[in-house]
């Protein structure tokens, strides 16, 4: 039976949700799974991926081939690293320690550089902000001066009407 690790969608028309299963590649898209691994949400920016890597490993450990959106997914979360690592111990390139030493360095310099992405996502948000707010102050300065009362010298009026009533 070939295994696949792959997306089943959910969600509805427009906003997609996926799940990453270990599923029979014969079976439907949507339809049987062997597995269910995490969930995908591209609806969030960045995307929300929550995956079990243990049970991704053991899967790819099987023979399951991903998909290559599904294989973007696990590179992204290093499930392939760590099953890399997991082929270098096995080999006795590695002790299972250095493993899990190489595997945590690299899963904390992903962490800083997602939360700098969600950094600089939140001061651009800001920044775009702010600049709205401006631009709607000099908005409303224009209009509130084009709205003022103009306010004429009344020796000029009293002339104007004193010229209109000679006539």
């Amino acid at each position: 039976m070939p295994v696949k690790i792959r997306l089943q969608r959910h969600g509805k028309k427009g906003k997609p949700f996926y799940w990453v299963v270990a599923a029979d590649s014969r079976s439907k898209r949507d339809g049987r799974f062997l597995e269910k691994i995490g969930t995908y949400n591209p609806n969030t920016n960045p995307a929300t991926i929550d995956l079990n890597v243990d049970t991704a490993v053991e899967w790819l450990q099987k023979g399951a081939q991903p998909t290559d959106t599904a294989r973007t997914i696990l590179s992204y979360k290093g499930v392939l690293l760590k099953n890399h690592l997991a082929g270098g111990v096995k080999k006795g390139a590695l002790t299972e320690e250095q493993a899990e030493t190489k595997f945590a360095a690299w899963l904390e310099g992903k962490t800083g550089e997602v939360a700098g992405k969600v950094e600089g996502l939140a001061k651009a948000e800001a920044d775009a902000k702010a600049k709205a707010i401006e631009a709607e102050k000099a908005v409303n300065a224009a209009r509130i001066e084009a709205n003022k009362p103009v306010v004429e010298d009344t020796e000029e009026v009293v002339a104007e009407k004193g010229a209109d009533s000679e006539e």
